[in-house]
C-alpha cells in the first residue's frame, strides 16, 4: 500500500522531514484509527504540506509501532522515547497524547515533482491508497476507504 500523509503546516513538519529533524510521524486517537495496525515496513509515505493541495515529498516506511489502551504515563513515555525522531513541539505533544498511539519511522526522504492533489469530501489527514495516482488530478479515482480496512 501507500499512505499519503498530512503535514502540519503551522509546526512546519514537512519542513523537518526534509531537513532530517523529523525521521518519524505520530497518529493517535481513542481508539484505533487510522493509520493503526494499517501500515508496514517497506510501504511508501508520501506526504503534502496541509493546505496546499501538492504532494511534494516520498519516503520509505522502516518500522512501525503500534499501541493500544496506553496509561496516561506510558502515553508520556511513548512519546519521550521517541522524542529525538519525532521531533513534536509541546502543543503536538499535547495533541498526540491520546491511548492508541501509531509511530510511523521512515528513510530515504526525497522531494519529488509536485503532485497535483484531487482532495474529495471524504478524506482524513491520512489515507492508504494502491497507488499515489489514485489522489492525484488527472488520474484519481471515487475515494471509499477500501485499501484502510483491517485485513
Amino acid at each position: 500500500m501507500v499512505h499519503l500523509v498530512y503535514c502540519d503546516d503551522k509546526e512546519k513538519v514537512l519542513e523537518k522531514i526534509l531537513d532530517g529533524t523529523k525521521t518519524m510521524t505520530v497518529r493517535g486517537a481513542a481508539g484505533r484509527k487510522i493509520p493503526h495496525s494499517r501500515v508496514f515496513t517497506g510501504e511508501s509515505l508520501y506526504f503534502m504540506k496541509k493546505g496546499t493541495a501538492k504532494i511534494t515529498a516520498k519516503a520509505i516506511v522502516t518500522y512501525v509501532q503500534n499501541y493500544v489502551k496506553l496509561t496516561e504515563d506510558e502515553i508520556t513515555k511513548t512519546l519521550e522515547d521517541n522524542q529525538k525522531q519525532l521531533a513534536l513541539s509541546d502543543k503536538q505533544k499535547n495533541r498526540w497524547h491520546k491511548k492508541c498511539l501509531c509511530l510511523v519511522a521512515f528513510k530515504d526522504v526525497e522531494e519529488i515533482e509536485p503532485l497535483d492533489f484531487d482532495h474529495q469530501g471524504n478524506m482524513d489527514d491520512w489515507l492508504i491508497i494502491e497507488k499515489i495516482e489514485d489522489v492525484v488530478v488527472g488520474t484519481s479515482i471515487p475515494f471509499d476507504y477500501e485499501c484502510s480496512r483491517f485485513k
